[in-house]
C-alpha cells in the first residue's frame, strides 16, 4: 500500500480546521451496530452518527472493512474512500466465533445494520428473525443488491452492478457513446441516505409503539426510484428515453452550453424565466415570440433555439453571463472540477468542507450539509482506525472492564 506522505502540501490545508465537538444530538442515546461495509452501509450508519447516535462499527480482528484498502489514494496509508463514509463511529474488532459478544451487543444495541445477502445472514446469525429473538424491539436494516426476497436475493451486487440494473447507465453519456456509470456511488449513497431514512421513521414508531421493526434496503430499487422522472413518464407514454448527453430534459432549454471561454449550465424552467434571459441576452424579441411561447412550443424546436442560445453564449466569457444572468434572477451556474467546487469558499464557511483534528491526525470531510437552527454540524469522532475502540465499547455498551 503506498501512503502520501503527510509532509505534503494537500488540498486540505486550505480547509478550515475543525476540533470534535458535540455536534448534532437529536439521536442521542440511540445505541447503532455497524456490521456493514463498503460504502452503502457505513454511509447510512454514518448518517445515524451525525444525528447523535452512538454508532459502533464491528470488523473482524483479521478482515477489517474492504473499503479500508480502496486505494490510492491514501492519506497516511489510510483510504481516502474509507475516511468518507466513517465519522461519528467507534470501531471495534470482532472474532467471526465470539457470539456471545455478538449477542450481548445485539441485546444492547437499538439498531443493527447488516449489508450480507439473506443466506449469510441466517448463517451469521444477523437476519432479522434472529435479531428479533435477542432483542425484540431492536431496528433491523439490510441493505442488500437486490433485496432479502426473491431469486436474485443472494446474488452479490456493486454500486456499478446497482447502476447497470437500474437504467442509469443507458441514459447517461452521449448519444452515439457507450453507457456510462454516474461519477460518484450513486446506489450505494441513494441506498445509505434511504436506509438512514427508513431507520429515523422506524424510530419514531417504536418510541410510540414499543414494536422493533426489519427495514429491507437494495441498492438497484434505491438507483431505480432515482429514475422515477424517467420511468413514469415512460410508463405513461410507451417513450423509451435515450442517451443525449443530457440534452432531452422535460424542460425547453435545460442543459449545458459553451461559452467564449468555459461551459456553463442554463435551465429557462418556465415562461417567465425564457422571457427574462432573453431580455437579459439583449433580444426581447425572441422570448416574445409566439412560435415559442410554451414549454411544449419550445421543446418541438428545440435543436433551433439551442442553436441560437449558443450562439449567444459564445460571445462573451463565462464570468459575464453569470453576472448577468444572475442579476435576472434566471437558473445558471458554472460546470466546476471537484477542486474547484473542493475551493468553494461559501461551501467552506457553510461548513460543508473540512479537515477535522484527532490529534496530531487530520482528515478532510464534507459535512452533513444542511443546518440545524441556524447551526452547521461538527462531528463529534474522527474516522476510526481498526480496533480502535474494542476495549472502550466493551466497557461502555457491556459494562465489561
Amino acid at each position: 500500500m503506498s501512503a502520501r506522505a503527510r509532509e505534503e502540501t494537500l488540498p486540505m490545508d486550505g480547509l478550515p480546521v475543525v476540533t470534535p465537538g458535540r455536534g448534532f444530538a437529536l439521536l442521542d442515546g440511540i445505541r447503532v451496530l455497524d456490521l456493514t461495509g463498503s460504502i452503502a452501509g457505513p454511509y447510512a450508519a454514518m448518517l445515524l452518527g451525525d444525528f447523535g447516535a452512538d454508532v459502533v462499527k464491528v470488523e473482524r480482528p483479521d478482515s477489517p472493512d474492504d473499503a479500508r484498502g480502496w486505494g490510492p489514494p491514501f492519506l497516511v496509508e489510510e483510504s481516502l474512500w474509507f475516511l468518507a463514509v466513517n465519522r461519528n463511529k467507534r470501531a471495534m474488532a470482532l472474532a467471526s466465533d465470539d457470539t456471545a459478544t455478538q449477542h450481548a451487543l445485539i441485546a444492547a444495541a437499538d439498531v443493527v445494520l447488516v449489508s450480507q445477502p439473506p443466506r449469510v445472514l441466517e448463517k451469521r446469525g444477523l437476519s432479522a428473525r434472529q435479531i428479533h429473538a435477542i432483542r425484540p424491539d431492536a431496528i433491523h436494516v439490510a441493505i442488500t443488491g437486490f433485496g432479502l426476497t426473491g431469486p436474485r436475493a443472494d446474488w452479490t451486487c456493486y454500486d456499478l452492478i446497482a447502476e447497470g440494473h437500474a437504467g442509469i447507465m443507458d441514459l447517461t453519456g452521449a448519444p452515439d457513446g457507450p453507457p456510462q456509470k454516474v461519477g460518484a456511488p450513486a446506489a450505494d449513497l441513494l441506498a445509505g441516505q434511504d436506509a438512514a431514512m427508513a431507520t429515523l421513521a422506524a424510530l419514531l414508531d417504536r418510541a410510540r409503539s414499543g414494536r422493533g421493526h426489519a427495514i429491507d434496503v437494495s441498492l438497484v430499487e434505491s438507483m431505480t426510484r432515482f429514475l422515477a422522472c424517467r420511468i413514469v413518464p415512460y410508463l405513461g407514454s410507451g417513450e423509451v428515453p435515450r442517451r443525449s448527453g443530457g440534452t432531452d430534459s422535460v424542460i425547453a432549454i435545460y442543459q449545458a452550453f459553451e461559452t467564449a471561454d468555459h461551459p456553463m449550465t442554463l435551465g429557462l424552467g418556465s415562461d417567465a424565466i425564457w422571457q427574462r434571459f432573453w431580455d437579459a441576452v439583449g433580444d426581447p424579441a425572441a422570448g416574445a415570440a409566439e412560435a415559442h411561447a410554451t414549454n411544449a412550443l419550445r421543446r418541438a424546436d428545440r435543436p433551433a433555439i439551442v442553436a441560437a442560445i449558443q450562439a449567444v453564449l459564445r460571445t462573451r466569457p463565462r464570468a459575464h453571463w453569470l453576472r448577468i444572468l444572475a442579476a435576472a434572477r434566471i437558473p445558471a451556474g458554472p460546470i466546476n472540477r471537484v477542486d474547484e467546487v473542493a475551493a468553494d469558499p461559501l461551501l467552506a464557511e457553510r461548513g460543508l468542507f473540512f479537515a477535522l483534528r484527532d490529534g496530531a491526525r487530520l482528515v478532510p470531510q464534507v459535512g452533513t450539509g444542511f443546518h440545524l437552527d441556524g447551526a452547521a454540524n461538527v462531528p463529534r469522532r474522527a474516522p476510526p482506525r481498526h480496533g480502535e475502540h474494542t476495549q472502550e465499547v466493551l466497557r461502555d455498551w457491556l459494562g465489561r472492564n
